[in-house]
């Protein structure tokens, strides 16, 4: 798992199951937010909200790598997951809001809101299963 910025203190925001977790780093007066996973180069937002966002598609899509798509593109298991995981992907990006999801997408800016919403129920959902051992795979369930 990546570490935290050197010269930065930092102290755990959010654990989640499978040494996923969000660190909140303070360095000369400014907090950030990073995101961490095992076999993930980590991400830093500006803002605990973004950062969990982007653990809940993380769960979703049950994992994906940044590294390799370069600076504009999109992970394929984002693409592959579908528009509401689509969504939520763009507004963690810097300078990305609903109203322009909703202009990328041809959608009203509240209906960009639910699809960041249902990711995030998804991903709890995914969550709760896992802590209560109740995870089967498609083909035994």
């Amino acid at each position: 798992m990546p570490g935290s910025e050197p010269n930065a203190d930092a102290e755990i925001h959010r654990a989640y199951l499978m040494d996923v977790r969000i660190v909140e780093l303070t360095e000369g007066g400014e907090t950030r937010y990073r995101f961490e996973a095992p076999r993930h180069e980590g991400i830093t937002f500006p803002d605990a909200d973004d950062a969990e966002l982007y653990a809940d598609i993380y769960f979703d899509v049950n994992g994906f790598q940044e590294q390799g798509t370069g600076e504009r593109g999109v992970p394929p298991e984002i693409i592959q997951a579908g528009r509401d995981t689509l969504a939520a992907y763009f507004l963690t990006q810097e300078s990305v809001d609903e109203q322009w999801v909703a202009s990328f997408m041809g959608v009203k800016p509240e209906k960009v809101v639910r699809y960041s919403s249902r990711v995030q129920s998804r991903a709890e959902n995914i969550r709760r299963r896992l802590r209560d051992g109740d995870f089967q795979s498609e083909s035994t369930a």
